[in-house]
């Protein structure tokens, strides 16, 4: 985290003008009437409960929490006596707000709101008030501190207490699989409505979220996460509502449709994250650091679990081959197949590359690399078969695989080195903030007016 004594951004660099994220700082106890927390409670018609949690919320927050606060109800346009029982909540307490948009969805009523609020922490919880308001201050401290960029309430966490029933429990564990297994999330709970995030990342990373009901909350955990921003989660205690009104097939049904978006603009390069990353500790120094190799380990760990899975299909290729034609055809056939395969996942596992930019330059090189490699493993079956004559299948596999593993060395220094240098270059340039220029990312003003929503404050 950057120091007091550490220099701050230049005003000029590319990150300061295309919307990279500030450095990570301790927000001030307040200043003025400005709340340095807003508490948004989403609601649609929720004329029954909605007195209750406002009052249960604001009751807590005075005896809890240190800072000044503000309560928003955001009505997603109820159509029953929840816009009165909210202006008497407004006008009875001082912390009260509300606001009223004229179309349904919870996400367009968090982006609305917070896009308009000027506390330096967002949060939002469900009205039912589900989750142990204990939690509330453990969910935005870290966000206060400097800590964290984001916080979501785990209710899959280990240490989390949880009472509900089997369907919603075996939904949403199988969601969270879902998703770590197509976006390769990894936070634990991505729908517990008890979230909180920094203004400031807020303002950069709601233009990226396109979904406005409940999925909402996935999308921008997952663009946050890929944009390798910071994610506090916190063991909540948590009971079902009974008399929720969410209807599940048809948000699982959006879940679903939800993922293969952002999954599809994800492996498609669409969605341009990199402008959202902090460096390294928040300290532009850190990018200045040379002769250190980014991501070595990481890289090495992912290109052995990509060698391993294309080692074994080449043996399969092989055996099948082998069934019809010579020891010498197999072997470059099978070389050829795997090899593409290989070079396509090294460039999206174990290096990052994603989208199409420089792809069939990619597989190019990765053909250059497959001679080099066919080069070894036939010089190694000649030499098997000028010594044997006949050599046996299984004699034949075994020095298939020691050659492979010579291959397979050289393969990752030309990778590292080669075929994707620019990925590693990048990562280690002398030059801070050497990033090319992206489009900028549209901002809202806090103070700006939002069409079709109006407040009322006390």
């Amino acid at each position: 985290m950057r120091t007091e004594s550490s220099p701050g951004i230049d005003p000029t660099s590319a990150s300061a003008r295309f919307g990279a994220l500030p450095a990570r700082e301790h927000l001030p106890a307040g200043r003025g009437d400005v709340p340095v927390l807003d508490v948004v409670i989403p609601v649609y018609n929720e004329e029954k409960d909605l007195g209750e949690c406002v009052r249960r919320l604001r009751a807590h927050l005075v005896r809890t929490f240190p800072y000044p606060f503000r309560i928003t109800v955001a009505d997603n346009a109820s159509t029953d006596s929840t816009p009165e029982v909210a202006h008497e909540l407004a006008a009875e307490l001082p912390e009260a707000t509300y606001f009223r948009l004229e179309q349904k969805g919870r996400g367009r009523a968090l982006r609305t709101v917070w896009s308009a609020s000027d506390a330096p922490v967002l949060a939002y919880m469900d009205v039912d008030l589900s989750t142990d308001l204990n939690a509330l201050l453990p969910l935005v401290a870290p966000l206060i501190s400097g800590h964290s960029d984001l916080a979501i309430g785990s209710r899959l966490a280990r240490a989390s207490r949880v009472v509900r029933g089997t369907k919603r429990e075996f939904i949403s564990r199988a969601y969270n699989l879902i998703l770590r297994g197509s976006l390769q999330a990894r936070f634990s709970d991505a729908q517990c409505g008890f979230k909180a995030i920094r203004r400031d990342v807020a303002q950069v990373l709601m233009p990226l979220v396109e979904d406005t009901g409940w999925f909402f909350d996935t999308e921008m955990l997952v663009l946050a996460e890929r944009a390798g921003l910071r994610i506090h989660e916190v063991p909540v205690d948590w009971v079902d509502d009974p008399n929720s009104t969410v209807h599940i097939v048809k948000t699982a049904t959006e879940d679903l449709k939800g993922v293969w978006r952002v999954g599809k603009a994800l492996a498609t390069g669409s969605l341009s994250l990199d402008r959202l990353a902090r460096p390294f500790g928040d300290d532009p120094r850190d990018r200045q650091l040379t002769d250190v190799p980014k991501g070595l380990a990481r890289q090495l760990l992912g290109f052995c679990v990509v060698g391993g899975l294309s080692t074994l299909l080449y043996l399969l290729l092989y055996s099948g081959f082998r069934s019809f034609s010579g020891a010498q055809l197999a072997n470059a056939l099978a070389l050829f197949v795997s090899a593409i395969a290989n070079t396509a996942a090294n460039r999206r596992l174990t290096f990052g590359v994603r989208g199409r930019d420089k792809a069939v330059r990619h597989q190019a090189q990765g053909i250059v690399v497959f001679g080099i490699g066919w080069a070894l493993t036939a010089g190694s079956l000649a030499a098997l078969q000028t010594a044997s004559g006949a050599p046996a299948h299984s004699t034949e596999l075994i020095v298939l695989i020691a050659a492979n593993l010579a291959a397979t060395i050289l393969r990752f220094l030309l990778f590292r080195a080669w075929v994707f240098s620019d990925r590693t270059t990048d990562r280690t340039t002398s030059e801070p903030f050497s990033t090319p220029d992206p489009a900028p990312i549209p901002v809202r003003d806090s103070n700006s007016e939002v069409p079709q929503a109006r407040t009322t404050q006390r």
